[in-house]
């Protein structure tokens, strides 16, 4: 059973959403406020965690930032607004998905159980370290390296980085990074949403993000991982 903390500070729509999500076999907690959320998380782990943007006592941007400094737990925004810039900025502070306000509770639960299948990714059993250029990746441990230092991945740039490491030296279109990281019958998922994440991958991974030598734009085709890949 996949614990759930709820952030929502309308009761009538919390209310809905837990009896909904406990009807899906879901633990759920609420909370209403940031302190009350903040409180929660330290308090108990959490598989995935939506969160409304709009709170009473601060924005749901801020603490998703609070909670990316220590813990990769999956999170849901949900906002009243749908416009590209607030989509970007809650994907840029380190959300994994978005969906905005009104909406169907049954497709709530569609996106938390598609966020949970991109979360629990297959990890590569081939090697204990993979080391690509001045990248390293432990998969048993889900740590990634660069000059040594850990660097801090969410849980769909970590797939989005696997797969590009599975798949070396290969184009791949953006349709098909699309469908493995979202579910492909999915009618939500759109090229802004894969633009932010090899945005972020790039900003993370690379010495200079303007001049990538990771992955590497193949202009009217996809991407391409364009270092060699090695196995320990």
């Amino acid at each position: 059973m996949y614990n759930i903390l709820l952030v929502e500070d309308d009761t009538a729509l919390a209310m809905g959403i837990e009896y909904t999500l406990k009807n899906e076999n879901f633990a759920v907690d609420t909370a209403n406020s940031i302190n009350s959320a903040q409180g929660a998380i330290a308090n108990k782990k959490y598989d995935l965690i939506i969160l409304d943007v709009m709170l009473p006592d601060g924005s749901g941007y801020d603490l998703c930032q609070k909670i990316r400094a220590k813990l990769n737990t999956p999170i849901i925004f949900l906002t009243a607004c749908d416009e590209e810039v607030n989509v970007v900025l809650g994907l840029d502070m380190g959300g994994d998905d978005y969906i905005t306000k009104p909406f169907r509770v049954r497709e709530l639960v569609s996106r938390i159980k598609a966020v949970l299948r991109r979360h629990n990714i297959p990890t590569v059993k081939q090697a204990n370290k993979i080391t690509s250029g001045n990248i390293k990746i432990q998969p048993m441990e889900s740590r990634v390296k660069k000059n040594g230092k850990d660097i801090s991945l969410t849980p769909a740039e970590y797939k989005l980085l696997l797969i590009f490491i599975n798949h070396p030296k290969q184009v791949l279109t953006r349709d098909i990074l699309i469908q493995t990281l979202w579910d492909i019958d999915e009618s939500f998922v759109d090229d802004n949403t894969l633009s932010v994440y090899i945005r972020r991958l790039r900003e993370k991974l690379e010495d200079d993000p303007a001049y990538p030598r990771y992955i590497i734009t193949v202009r009217g085709f996809g991407y391409r991982w364009d270092q060699d890949i090695m196995g320990d």
